[in-house]
């Protein structure tokens, strides 16, 4: 009997206990005119292996709560017995937004209004996150994003108006929380510094509602890189002590991982050599002991040792040791998995940047063009477009006669009215 591993992830990041899979459950079997008996046991049995396949609407209530087939979510038919679990059409599972760019933006649209809110509807909501966290991550942000992450905060707080318990109420602020949180890190990579300020501050207004310190820490996360962008530098430090000492930090090695190294950035900006080198190591140690295969919300699969090799080379750079950061751009870019197709091109932007910084123009402007070809398709969002300009102007700066920058500037001028 082998435990049912990928069951025990999809429960962990759907934050949930083993009572609360089986009220869900229960609640999704009620919805269509069945009687909800899965008990706690029930659950520990699938975990435990001992049913490895449930009955025909229980499989159908488990996809429908996690929004994954059976199969995704470890359970195997008997041998020479065929799935028979009902194909759900997906529309009827997750409804979408549709922007006015025509870009689906993973947002479940409202269903029939309850009587009470329970378990599978923070779920449904749940689900969206994740969805638009891979279209940040991919295109970078813009308005549709920031749009559609408003419309599934201001869904989650109207739940609030209906019968539920105070843990679906935290957690229905959670979400709140984290789609808000999704808004303001969309205008901060568009560049839109009010707009972002704006839902930072709501955000963490709803995370202290919600008492959750992991949406608090993404929050002073996205705060300290806003204060870099305006230039307040200090302000940046002060952001990445503040998501230092959230309460997650003392539980997860990685998250203490991504605060320390957004300090690090900090420290660097203000020209503090040693407390940028100094945070930068504890972020090192912090991330060898964080436990690679541990549950976490989506948001945060950006950060690991490529991301950290990345914000590596920002520091180094900024501290004058412009073949250190090389070095650790090229690391960064090797293991930056694809899905991060942003993160990738602004590593090869930092990249372009710390060539340049060691006189190398013509190798500079060739990295600087592979970022144009990685976002082939989509608008550039506003932050890749402010640190073109910082690589345009270094490049002015430090060979202004070279034939090379000249005709690196025209395609940088070309594919700026192209990106508007």
């Amino acid at each position: 009997m082998e435990a049912n591993r990928q069951l025990a992830d999809a429960i962990s990041e759907a934050g949930l206990n083993q009572a609360e899979l089986a009220e869900a459950v229960n609640d999704y079997l009620r919805s269509i005119g069945r009687d909800g008996t899965v008990s706690d046991r029930t659950v520990r049995h699938w975990l435990t292996g001992k049913t490895h396949w449930p009955h025909p609407r229980q499989r159908e209530a488990l996809e429908a709560v996690f929004g994954r087939s059976a199969g995704e979510l470890g359970f195997r038919p008997p041998a020479g017995r065929r799935s028979t679990t009902r194909k759900e059409d997906p529309v009827h599972r997750r409804n979408f937004l549709t922007a006015a760019t025509g870009t689906a933006a993973a947002v479940p649209l409202a269903a029939a209004r309850p009587h009470a809110v329970g378990t599978t509807d923070v779920i449904r909501l749940r689900n969206g996150l994740a969805a638009l966290t891979a279209l940040d991550a991919s295109r970078g942000g813009h308005e549709a994003l920031e749009r559609a992450a408003l419309a599934g905060a201001t869904e989650a707080l109207g739940l609030q108006k209906y019968a539920a318990s105070q843990r679906i109420r935290q957690r229905l602020f959670s979400v709140a929380a984290n789609y808000t949180a999704s808004a303001a890190w969309s205008a901060v990579d568009a560049r839109q510094s009010d707009r972002a300020q704006g839902h930072l501050n709501r955000a963490l207004y709803l995370a202290g509602m919600a008492k959750d310190p992991v949406i608090e820490l993404r929050v002073w996360n996205s705060h300290a890189m806003l204060a870099l962008h305006r230039g307040e530098f200090s302000q940046a430090v002060d952001a990445g002590r503040a998501a230092q000492a959230t309460a997650v930090t003392r539980r997860d090695p990685l998250f203490a991982s991504l605060a320390l190294a957004r300090t690090a950035v900090g420290h660097s900006s203000v020209g503090d050599r040693r407390g940028a080198l100094r945070s930068l190591g504890h972020a090192e140690d912090a991330l060898a002991k964080a436990g690679a295969d541990d549950p976490r919300p989506s948001w945060v699969a950006f950060y690991g040792p490529s991301e950290l090799m990345a914000i590596t080379a920002i520091v180094r750079d900024e501290i004058g040791d412009s073949a250190g950061a090389e070095a650790a751009s090229h690391r960064a870019l090797a293991a930056i998995p694809k899905q991060f197709r942003r993160n990738r091109a602004l590593a090869t932007i930092q990249l372009a940047l710390t060539q340049l910084h060691q006189h190398d123009a013509e190798q500079a402007c060739a990295t600087a063009d592979e970022v144009f070809t990685l976002m082939a398709g989509d608008p550039l969002p506003g932050r890749m477009r402010s640190y073109l300009g910082d690589f345009l102007r270094d490049l002015i700066t430090l060979a202004p006669d070279s034939t090379t920058a000249r005709e690196w500037e025209d395609r940088y001028r070309s594919e700026w009215s192209q990106a508007r």
